[in-house]
């Protein structure tokens, strides 16, 4: 019982440490987007009043005429994260008061405390892959992990995912997870 109990709080502190991680780069991506507000609104002509925008800010004759805006496919990224959050949340509330209620077999309590260490496992491999991913030089990437195999969602190339590409995604998803190459699936974004 005591063995289980420290494993349960060693499972949910990696958790912590996990979404602490992500939340961190996060926020290091969104600060990276300079001229950018809330919602991922892009300013008109880079004016705004807010002070603390107003002089990182680029002038129309930095942000260029004609081209595409920058991370026009991190509306998708951001959604898809919030999202698979939202629902890792749901689940690990259940999990968590499945493993908390004093009503629960035992088997059912030792069956959540491992679907939570599974949990915690399976968000620090989809944070190493996104970030390896991109520092592969892809613009962003979100990865699913589930007991089916691992889906990768890839920002939009110029030229498309070529066969390389796909390789050198499959090889990160393979080395960190040990999933075969059959179960993983890359999926590119449009913008």
């Amino acid at each position: 019982m005591k063995l289980w109990k420290r494993n349960a709080v060693v499972a949910a502190i990696v958790l912590f440490v996990c979404v602490a991680v992500y939340l961190n780069w996060s926020y290091q991506q969104e600060s990276t987007d300079v001229g950018k507000t809330l919602g991922q609104a892009t300013l008109v002509d880079g004016k705004t009043k807010d002070p603390l925008l107003a002089s990182a800010a680029p002038s129309p004759a930095e942000s260029g005429t004609g081209a595409q805006p920058s991370g026009t496919s991190t509306g998708y990224f951001a959604s898809a994260r919030l999202n698979r959050q939202q629902a890792r949340d749901s689940a690990l509330t259940m999990l968590r008061e499945t493993v908390d209620s004093d009503s629960a077999e035992e088997a059912a309590r030792t069956e959540a405390g491992e679907a939570i260490e599974t949990l915690a496992s399976a968000t620090v491999s989809e944070a190493q892959i996104e970030n390896l991913v991109i520092a592969k030089g892809y613009t962003d990437c979100v990865a699913f992990i589930s007991d089916g195999g691992v889906s990768v969602v890839v920002s939009a190339t110029e030229n498309g995912l070529q066969d390389a590409d796909v390789a050198r995604i499959t090889e990160i998803v393979t080395g960190e997870t040990g999933v075969p190459a059959s179960q993983i699936k890359i999926i590119e974004a449009e913008g």
